[in-house]
């Protein structure tokens, strides 16, 4: 692929060799307990589906819809905010719908970056918060993120031995893959070095409701002056188990906001308008759905947690995120977190994604997607016992 010169720069998938080796037992029979990939098992909420139902049999919505979001998906988007975190939005300036938080991340990045400028992400990160810098042809630079480290004073420290500085820093609190958690102080601290940095700020809240043990999650457009320095994007793949139809929201920023509108008005037509009527459903609806989702993952993450610690692997239960992020055990360290995860699916038949996937940093962790249920999440502890003989 060397005359495709963005493809040439993203280098090859970590996760492909465990997936490859995943399918292979497979289709030998195995019974393979995948906790690898984060992808919501749980079903959409009923009355999001009936009113994708009844609007799709209405010929009005077949139609080309509009790039940006229907006027009611992105009124409904800011009353959420209001209701939620008392941030105020315009919907016709400061919020656009995106085809997921991917997409949506991926064009702004591709709108706002040219060859040669600097990005700090997190490192280990989602990758998509590095690689859509990286396929716009900007310059990546890894920041350490973990339970022991000062995120701020490693932001300052990378600051000053960055030349040219960085036009952009991606976050994402709570964070994908560790699990770590943030609160209001902390966004102020970035909108106040954003600002005396001239940078700008992308915030990724993808798990604002995967929250537990009575931890909350703030918004970074909570801060004061947040929508002066950035965007945050918010899904409803998480929250409202509806990953598959592809619902995100991109809001703050008036600049940010209307130049991935005005990209997006050139590359897409909008969601399939169901869809949308349906997602407006689902944010101006009844909200008990969603803590009734939360509860089933809490529960999957206790039953994981206790059952890890029971077998001598030692792991804390984390306040957010659908995931477990695990330290590999120190006598399994030496191979690294792809042969780790090779291992794991060889000798206990369950699936996890390597850290090294998430960034070099993250090569000493494995991470657990909480997608199966209470039984087999314990089907796969009896599995992984084995390892500790």
């Amino acid at each position: 692929m060397d005359n495709f010169p963005r493809v040439h720069r993203l280098p090859p998938y970590v996760f492909a060799t465990v997936n490859e080796l995943k399918m292979q037992m497979r289709h030998q029979g195995e019974d393979i307990i995948d906790l690898g990939m984060g992808n919501p098992d749980i079903p959409t909420p009923k009355h999001i589906v009936d009113k994708l139902v009844e609007a799709a049999q209405k010929p009005v919505n077949h139609r080309y819809s509009a790039s940006k979001g229907i006027k009611g998906l992105r009124r409904e988007m800011a009353k959420w905010y209001r209701n939620r975190y008392g941030v105020e939005l315009d919907y016709d300036q400061e919020v656009v719908v995106t085809m997921g938080a991917k997409e949506g991340l991926a064009h702004l990045a591709l709108v706002m970056l040219s060859p040669g400028d600097v990005v700090f992400a997190p490192d280990p990160s989602y990758p998509i918060h590095p690689y859509a810098c990286i396929i716009a042809g900007a310059d990546v630079r890894r920041i350490p993120m973990a339970h022991d480290r000062d995120f701020i004073e490693d932001l300052e420290l990378a600051m000053r031995q960055t030349w040219p500085k960085p036009k952009l820093l991606i976050i994402n609190f709570p964070h994908n893959p560790t699990g770590i958690t943030t609160d209001l102080a902390f966004f102020q601290r970035i909108v106040d070095f954003a600002k005396e940095n001239d940078l700008k700020v992308i915030h990724d809240l993808a798990y604002a409701d995967f929250t537990f043990d009575g931890y909350e999650a703030p918004s970074f457009l909570q801060a004061k002056g947040a929508k002066d320095v950035g965007v945050e994007f918010f899904s409803l793949s998480k929250s409202y188990s509806m990953p598959g139809w592809r619902v995100g929201f991109c809001c703050g920023n008036v600049e940010m906001v209307q130049a991935l509108t005005r990209i997006k008005s050139y590359l897409d037509y909008g969601l399939f308008q169901p869809i949308q009527i349906a997602a407006s459903v689902a944010l101006s609806g009844p909200q008990e759905c969603v803590r009734e989702i939360m509860d089933v993952y809490e529960d999957r993450r206790d039953a994981l947690c206790e059952g890890l610690n029971r077998i001598g692997w030692p792991v804390t239960p984390p306040k957010a995120t659908q995931f477990v992020w695990a330290e590999i055990p120190d006598e399994f360290k030496k191979l690294g977190s792809v042969e780790f995860s090779k291992l794991m699916l060889r000798e206990c038949k369950v699936a996890v994604a390597p850290g090294l996937g998430f960034g070099h940093y993250g090569d000493h962790h494995v991470r657990f997607a909480l997608v199966e249920n209470r039984q087999r999440i314990n089907q796969a502890i009896r599995g992984m016992k084995n390892l500790f003989g």
